[in-house]
């Protein structure tokens, strides 16, 4: 169990702007986060792997799309801490993905213990190495599966918290999509040109989203809500209904 950093990019970059973090999952919601970071700030992003049932193509939605907003200073992590915790249907596989109509009230069986605590911890350790200012993520509230970790009172705690253990306390985490909801991300993505095309939402497949866990319904219903076509492809019988 540990913490292994696989990838690192420095760059020679003379960009003026000030520095910022953004934590890329390769999702919807990260890649819209990671245009917006990329457009006001000279961005690096970090990839935190976890032992996820579909982290190899998340990771490469995470490349994919550093290279299409060219972000240049990238580090890819891997956690082994989250699988070896489980409890999750995203990192035990003896805890099946749920598809989205059978979730009720409550927070979900994808819910991975204090998973946001995890990755913060990796991009601000870096932002303050980089001396950037900023680190974003793609947190929502609205239109969620419902994750504690993704309420704004957590961000405001955890801005806190990295106030008091870093050397300067300047760093700061940024939420700028956590009151939107989805249909609002979708069209916030559209006029940045962000490239949804190369992003994975998907909770369980890697070749072609199942179309029925919470992630791919909430994201379906984005983009119909936004009147867009979801460029992913979809498992068959989802696209027919679709």
């Amino acid at each position: 169990m540990g913490l292994i950093r696989d990838r690192i990019m420095p760059s020679n970059s003379t960009d003026a702007r000030n520095r910022a973090v953004v934590l890329l999952s390769g999702g919807m919601d990260s890649c819209v986060c990671a245009s917006l970071a990329a457009r006001d700030h000279d961005a690096a992003a970090v990839h935190v792997s976890y032992g996820q049932r579909t982290e190899e193509r998340e990771r490469r939605s995470f490349e994919s799309i550093c290279e299409r907003l060219g972000i240049r200073d990238r580090l890819a992590v891997r956690n082994d801490a989250l699988r070896a915790i489980g409890g999750s249907a995203l990192t035990d596989e003896n805890i099946a993905v749920p598809e989205s109509h059978m979730i009720g009230a409550g927070v979900p069986v994808t819910y991975v213990p204090f998973r946001n605590a995890h990755f913060l911890a990796v991009a601000v350790s870096w932002a303050e190495l980089l001396g950037a200012d900023k680190v974003y993520i793609g947190a929502v509230e609205p239109d969620s599966s419902g994750y504690p970790d993704c309420r704004p009172a957590y961000y405001r705690a955890f801005n806190e918290v990295v106030k008091a253990g870093t050397k300067d306390g300047a760093i700061q985490i940024v939420t700028p999509l956590i009151a939107m909801r989805k249909a609002e991300i979708v069209t916030r993505g559209l006029e940045l040109g962000a490239p949804f095309d190369l992003t994975w939402s998907c909770y369980q497949r890697e070749d072609r989203a199942c179309g029925v866990c919470d992630s791919c319904v909430l994201r379906l219903r984005a983009f119909r809500e936004a009147g867009a076509q979801d460029p992913i492809p979809y498992a068959e019988a989802v696209a027919r209904s679709s």
